[in-house]
């Protein structure tokens, strides 16, 4: 049986990626790709209906060194995906804060807070799914 890395495992991992990313360290080697199924060099669309008034959804912009954008409800927050297998990390970087408003603060917490706890991943066909604490579904866009 397969049990998850401990959360120390996981915070001591992002804390070493992020002290090399302040020092300047060069580029880190892209990581393990899990075949050629997963989307890297895609943007990847949550497949729910936009929060009433706005047309936005949240999506991951995933760069083929597993850079990743990850634009909320209302924020943008930088980040890394890391995968090795159907295993998913995902680490967050810094946040660029836009005005808005208390539902779509609350959305991007929760959002946020959900992707930070993936732990797997399956594709089947245009659609990615991760798993975690809670079940995610993206689309794989098109244009």
């Amino acid at each position: 049986m397969h049990r998850p890395a401990p959360a120390w495992r996981l915070f001591r991992l992002s804390a070493v990626y992020f002290v090399l990313l302040a020092l300047g360290a060069p580029a880190m080697p892209a990581p393990a790709v899990a075949g050629p199924d997963f989307p890297f060099g895609q943007e990847l669309l949550l497949d729910v209906k936009p929060m009433r008034g706005s047309k936005r959804v949240p999506s991951l912009e995933i760069a083929s060194n597993g850079a990743t954008a990850i634009d909320l409800w209302c924020n943008r927050v930088q980040g890394q995906i890391v995968v090795a297998g159907s295993t998913i990390t995902i680490m967050r970087g810094p946040i660029i804060e836009r005005q808005c408003t208390p539902e779509r603060m609350r959305g991007d917490e929760a959002m946020l807070a959900a992707l930070l706890q993936v732990t797997g991943w399956k594709r089947q066909g245009d659609i990615v799914i991760l798993e975690g604490a809670k079940r995610m579904r993206f689309r794989i866009s098109t244009n």
